[in-house]
């Protein structure tokens, strides 16, 4: 039997100024703020937003229901969750059980990290690989798993 293929698309997408997306990206019913870059094999999901200036690098996963500020930098293959499996399964369809996730404004988040349903503050670092599963609430450089303050900025 052959499979039901669907192509990466870009569809009902609210695109800022001299936004740059590089395909195949996967991006729909969502907001893109002005100059910012989405690289390739980036799926950005409904009820998403990006905002100015921000750069999202390749391979990197942003779901419903997550907002991230300006000038901020997504590294390459960056995951933001917005189902905490609470039921001991997924949510599934049933988006009344997802969280959302806000990220402030000058944000950096390092390669692989993994991002659980947080607000993160203004002025925040995110090492590479790092999981942040608590809102971060103090400027600072946060690496591990999870993900702990380890320096000012």
């Amino acid at each position: 039997m052959e499979p039901t293929l669907f192509k990466s698309q870009i569809k009902n997408v609210k695109f800022g100024k001299n936004v740059k997306v590089i395909s195949p990206s996967n991006i729909y019913d969502c907001i893109i703020g002005d100059n910012s870059f989405i690289g390739p094999f980036v799926e950005i999901q409904k009820n998403a937003e990006i905002g100015n200036r921000t750069k999202v690098q390749s391979h990197s996963f942003i779901c419903e229901l997550v907002t991230i500020g300006d000038d901020c930098f997504i590294g390459h293959g960056v995951m933001f969750i917005n189902d905490l499996f609470q039921g001991g399964e997924p949510a599934g369809g049933d988006s009344s059980k997802w969280k959302s996730t806000r990220i402030g404004n000058h944000v950096s988040i390092g390669s692989n990290a993994t991002i659980l349903p947080v607000n993160i503050c203004d002025n925040v670092v995110v090492g590479a690989g790092a999981v942040v599963t608590k809102d971060i609430t103090e400027s600072g450089i946060y690496a591990g798993n999870p993900a702990r303050r380890i320096k000012d900025l």
